[in-house]
């Protein structure tokens, strides 16, 4: 057998599929979780670059130097611990088609829905829009199909290289030199595609003209689940809250330096995102864990607190908060697996609360026999609210003010 550069391309298109065959395919939860996937560490081999461990296990440049910022891009060294942040929040948006989360650099196609079996999830990280040239958010859907597709570069490009020394001809036939891959899509928006590039290691980051680039792997398996019509909503979400086993996580992500103004109060977007989430619904939240997330972006979901069923019934008789110091006063509920935060001194509330969250995960992923008094519910929440007011004083618009407010006076009516 002759051995050609084509077929060593495919070769290793092919291995890239096998080892990702189905790292990228979720089945969505029956119950209202929303966060799927999950965490692995892998040891790099000798011969990995982070571009290479990313693109094997389905990740882009971002997705991994956020969440390992001290490895080496080139030469993490053999036997380098190398996380693999494969646990996403699900995009607040419809489970349907094409959901494009720009910050994110990720996409997820929603399968459509067979009778008698749960919904299924894709995801795939992407290339975007460069600044000055960025990618649109909007709602649209797939207007074409093309394999082997001919680039023909529009004039802004074509002027572009032509200042560059860089001259383009007007159309770049199908082919290893083609930036669009084998495979593209385009949207019903006609001057932007969803397609694959001949320059992969340019995954996740910002460095096209616009248009949503993929792994040529990954188009080519997306290509082949599309159909014509499908919808595709490109959304700007750099701050996603989601729920799994009662647990509330926070997942940040850099946003665009052009909406800086939109997102300079950090703070302010992901109390609306709370407050939505848990309308009608007793909840504790850590909210240092909370500044921590989106103040520095890792890109995990991190958990900020979570929901507390009203099923749990009184087994600690009695729980008080004195200047940030939790006491048990029965022995019997010392005993109970529901363990309490106790120390002598503490730096905040908030970290009393953190622990306290902590224990409460771990009660509801564990048995949900033993559990608060109605009473330490109502003393926690007191204090929570009266903590959390405090801190956002300053940083709430009126009407954040009012509906944080009502959140408050819904909690305590409870």
């Amino acid at each position: 057998m002759k051995i050609t550069v084509k077929s060593l391309s495919l070769i290793f298109l092919a291995l890239c599929s096998i080892s990702n065959a189905y790292a990228n395919r979720y089945v969505l939860s029956s119950t209202k979780d929303t966060v799927i996937g999950e965490t692995k560490i892998i040891l790099a081999d000798e011969r990995d670059t982070l571009l290479d461990i990313a693109r094997r296990h389905g990740f882009g440049y971002q997705d991994m130097k956020l969440i390992n910022p001290d490895v080496d891009t080139w030469l993490p060294g053999e036997g380098q611990e190398v996380i693999l942040p494969g646990q996403f929040i699900l995009p607040v948006a419809p489970q349907e088609g094409i959901v494009l989360n720009i910050p994110e650099m990720r996409l997820y196609y929603y399968l459509p829905k067979e009778k008698g079996k749960p919904q299924e999830v894709l995801t795939y990280p992407l290339g975007v829009g460069r600044e000055g040239w960025n990618t649109p958010y909007i709602k649209t859907y797939i207007a074409e199909k093309k394999e082997n597709p001919n680039w023909y570069p529009p004039a802004s490009i074509r002027k572009e290289h032509e200042e560059k020394g860089d001259p383009l001809p007007k159309v770049v036939m199908s082919g290893p030199d083609n930036p669009l891959g084998f495979f593209a899509m385009r949207l019903g928006r006609p001057d932007y595609l969803i397609h694959g590039t001949n320059k992969p290691y340019g995954l996740g980051m910002r460095i096209s003209h616009g248009c949503i680039r993929l792994y040529p792997e990954d188009i080519e398996a997306l290509f082949a689940e599309v159909a014509i019509k499908t919808p595709v909503n490109i959304i700007n979400q750099p701050y996603k809250i989601g729920v799994k086993n009662s647990v509330i996580y926070i997942e940040a992500h850099p946003f665009m330096v052009e909406d800086s103004e939109q997102y300079e109060n950090n703070l302010t977007s992901v109390i609306s995102l709370i407050i939505d989430l848990s309308k009608g619904q007793n909840y504790e939240l850590d909210w240092s864990a909370a500044y921590g997330a989106i103040n520095s972006p890792s890109g995990l979901p991190v958990a900020i607190g979570m929901y507390i069923p009203e099923v749990i019934q009184a087994k600690l008789d009695d729980v008080f908060i004195d200047n940030a110091q939790v006491k048990t006063v029965k022995k019997e509920t010392q005993k109970s697996p529901l363990k309490v935060a106790k120390k002598s001194s503490h730096k905040s509330q908030v970290k009393v609360i953190g622990k306290l969250t902590e224990s409460l995960q771990v009660k509801v992923d564990g048995e949900l026999s033993d559990a608060l008094h109605s009473k330490a519910t109502k003393k926690l929440n007191d204090d929570l609210q009266a903590k959390v007011a405090e801190k956002l004083n300053k940083e709430l618009t009126q009407a954040e003010k009012v509906n944080l407010q009502l959140r408050m006076d819904s909690d305590l009516k409870k």
